[in-house]
């Protein structure tokens, strides 16, 4: 299968990497259900596209209860895939006023228990979508998802959207597990620094390749190359040239060459950190 050219269609491949990498984030289980854009990939399109250009491991996040199921699923069927499962900081205030939290937290802890899962995540506080009052919520469930990476010595996933002093002060008080990575790094050059002091992965997306992103490049220049990694958060947050159109993990070298350049590191040289920083994070598969 190969993509389809066009506007609002899925872009052509680029060129293979030097070296292979991971896609340390992506919902493949959105991509498939892609319409607008056109026709979702299917699992084994998007892994066998990925694989053709350097991507050959993936880790699938599952943000809902069903959307972990799912990941787990696929996870145990696909040798390049592994799971994340937690309920995404939004899912947090919606179940808590059903009176559904504590009942979902109970099915992700179960769920977080199989060998294919390697993370807890993506947990932590979205200040943009959710309003203060969902905000007592959105904590409880972070505080409970940060206690089970530790319980099961899983690698804790951030997703931390306008709220960086709030989650590195959870982490803090709550005490943060051996490894945390922060999803789609969104800070400036202050939380890089505050991530490389405690040693916590900083995973950059697409937006490190947008013009207006200067701070995310910044971040990155002084982020250790050893606790860099590369994502997709597909079908979203689609790399330079084609941002608007569905993302996809055989994407990702547009964004490493972008890092590399930031870097001041070989495309072969960033892709070798990136991967063995990606088996440090989440183990070997």
């Amino acid at each position: 299968m190969n993509p389809a050219p066009g506007v609002g269609s899925w872009p052509d491949l680029p060129p293979p990497l030097l070296a292979p990498v991971a896609d340390s984030h992506c919902h493949l289980d959105i991509e498939l259900a892609i319409d607008k854009n056109g026709p979702g990939l299917s699992v084994d399109d998007a892994v066998t596209l990925a694989a053709s250009v350097g991507v050959t491991r993936v880790v699938q996040i599952g943000c809902d209860v069903q959307g972990a199921r799912w990941a787990v699923d696929i996870a145990e069927k696909q040798p390049a895939v592994v799971a994340g499962v937690a309920l995404h900081p939004n899912e947090a205030p919606r179940l808590a006023a059903s009176g559904e939290l504590e009942a979902a937290l109970g099915v992700i802890e179960e769920l977080a228990a199989k060998d294919v899962v390697r993370a807890v995540g993506e947990t932590g506080l979205d200040f943009f979508r959710t309003a203060p009052a969902g905000r007592a919520a959105q904590e409880h469930s972070f505080r409970w998802h940060i206690d089970l990476a530790k319980r099961l010595d899983k690698t804790l996933v951030i997703h931390d959207r306008d709220a960086h002093e709030d989650v590195v002060r959870v982490l803090l008080d709550e005490g943060a597990p051996s490894r945390v990575v922060f999803h789609c790094f969104s800070g400036g050059v202050e939380l890089a620094e505050v991530c490389a002091a405690r040693g916590w992965y900083m995973s950059f997306a697409g937006p490190v390749t947008f013009k207006a992103n200067e701070h995310l490049r910044d971040a990155l220049s002084r982020a250790p190359a050893d606790r860099v990694l590369v994502e997709t958060d597909a079908p979203f947050l689609t790399p330079m040239p084609f941002r608007g159109r569905p993302n996809a993990s055989y994407l990702i070298p547009l964004t490493v060459r972008a890092m590399a350049q930031v870097k001041g590191m070989s495309e072969a040289e960033l892709c070798r950190a990136i991967d063995a920083n990606t088996s440090a994070a989440f183990g070997s598969w």
